[in-house]
């Protein structure tokens, strides 16, 4: 993999401000330092490391002292956190801290010193999804990524076919519907289970890989931002390859709900984000393209490639939140500090709380995995028979307007659509009984 040599440009900018004007502004970086000393924080967490995974997940004392490094919402039981996620504190400081540079260094730094710290942050992306670092290209989210993957896909004729699923991200389904009429394309769309397990899931995908021999590019999602359904992408990209279909994967709410490697899903290509569940500042996504796939997927308008040699070249940023990117191995550092499988096992912890008690309420209808393969931390319900848009709009308002408690709802599955609970770790055990008690009372 690339290294990035040791570069002085965001360090020595940084540190001849820390004595000056530039980071003497009231607030903000100083008052969070003066809190840290009061409170002995330690700069990042430290979990016990003779704890396991599962065990450490139901530590109370231990998730609040992780909840200590983040500001809370203020006026209600937040449990959207699906959208995006708090900069730990840590995190907040480092963009702060770049935010100023970058404002008062102005175009000497981006067209000087941002390069290297550019490609600092590229590895440390690349070295978390265990790859190199010439197959990751920064984005400014994952949806940029997906966009550019199917629209600038090459290899599609009019007597082939595509395929998304019901559970994918709409603006995702419309892009692919969209090679329908920009390329004469047959669009298939597989409709999973309310409630599915691994095999299930699978049996879907195979189904309809049967039904449409011509099937040469379809889109795949990791875990799915209606419900937190985890889909066994590496089982369905095996035998999508082996057809000769052509995988694109959507990792935008997966990294960092779950522990992986790229590697484990067996795609060649893939988006993510690193606003949601890593931790970094809004605006940061990536883009995974595998050594030696580049020719299927034309530079992006503008761009040149001849020699199918550089992914960047499949994404045209301009000019972006210097400040943002830079922050990255921040985000990282935080993240891996608290533990990338502790992560998943305290949210697993917290979801589990609520669905477990769900299930014996006849007035609820739970969606998703129905094995522990095929659910994260993430998961939605709705009242029963009520899967309208308007019931599930009625259902988010009750548990605002009722019970203090923020969601937000889901729409575009085939079951219909459902509100979604999103934690993160910084809720507490407390806020989702919260929940259970507010459901208890719906009806």
């Amino acid at each position: 993999m690339v290294v990035k040599p040791a570069g002085v440009s965001r360090r020595r900018v940084l540190g001849a401000m820390v004595a000056g004007a530039a980071l003497s502004l009231p607030g903000l970086v100083s008052a969070q330092s003066v809190e840290s000393k009061k409170s002995g924080r330690r700069e990042l967490p430290v979990p016990p490391q003779s704890t396991s995974a599962q065990v450490l997940a139901r530590d109370e004392d231990f998730w609040k002292e992780i909840a200590s490094y983040y500001d809370r919402t203020q006026g209600i039981v937040n449990l959207e956190h699906g959208y995006w996620g708090k900069m730990a504190h840590p995190v907040q400081n480092a963009f702060i801290d770049a935010t100023r540079m970058v404002n008062a260094q102005n175009s000497f730094y981006a067209r000087k010193g941002y390069a290297d710290d550019q490609r600092l942050s590229v590895h440390k992306v690349a070295q978390a999804l265990g790859v190199f670092d010439d197959e990751i290209v920064i984005t400014r989210n994952a949806t940029e990524a997906i966009h550019n993957l199917i629209r600038q896909y090459k290899d599609l004729n009019p007597d082939d076919a595509v395929l998304y699923a019901d559970l994918d991200y709409p603006s995702f389904k419309e892009t692919m519907l969209w090679l329908k009429g920009a390329h004469g394309v047959n669009a298939v769309e597989v409709e999973l289970p309310q409630r599915a397990t691994q095999a299930e899931i699978l049996d879907r995908y195979v189904a309809a890989f049967d039904a449409n021999p011509n099937l040469k590019l379809m889109l795949i999602t990791h875990v799915s931002n209606q419900h937190g359904l985890v889909v066994p992408v590496a089982e369905i990209a095996t035998e999508a390859k082996s057809r000769g279909i052509d995988v694109i994967c959507d990792s935008a709410q997966s990294w960092g709900l779950l522990d992986y490697k790229i590697s484990d899903l067996n795609v060649d290509w893939a988006g993510f984000n690193l606003h949601k569940w890593i931790g970094s500042p809004i605006g940061v996504g990536a883009l995974y393209m595998k050594r030696g796939s580049l020719s299927k997927v034309a530079p992006y308008p503008g761009e040149s490639d001849p020699e199918n040699s550089r992914a960047s070249s499949r994404v045209h940023m301009a000019t972006s939140n210097f400040a943002s990117i830079i922050t990255i191995p921040d985000a990282i550092a935080f993240h891996e500090a608290i533990g990338a499988a502790n992560k998943e096992a305290r949210l697993r912890h917290l979801r589990q709380l609520w669905t477990n008690e769900a299930q014996a309420m006849g007035h609820i209808e739970l969606l998703g995995g129905l094995d522990e393969e095929s659910w994260t931390g993430m998961g939605s319900f709705r009242l029963s028979g009520k899967n309208t848009v308007a019931d599930a709009r009625e259902l988010q308002q009750r548990l605002e307007n009722e019970f203090g408690i923020f969601t937000v709802i889901r729409v575009g599955l085939a079951s219909g659509s459902c509100v979604r609970i999103t934690p993160q770790v910084f809720t507490s055990a407390d806020e989702i009984s919260t929940l259970v008690d507010a459901m208890q009372k719906l009806s």
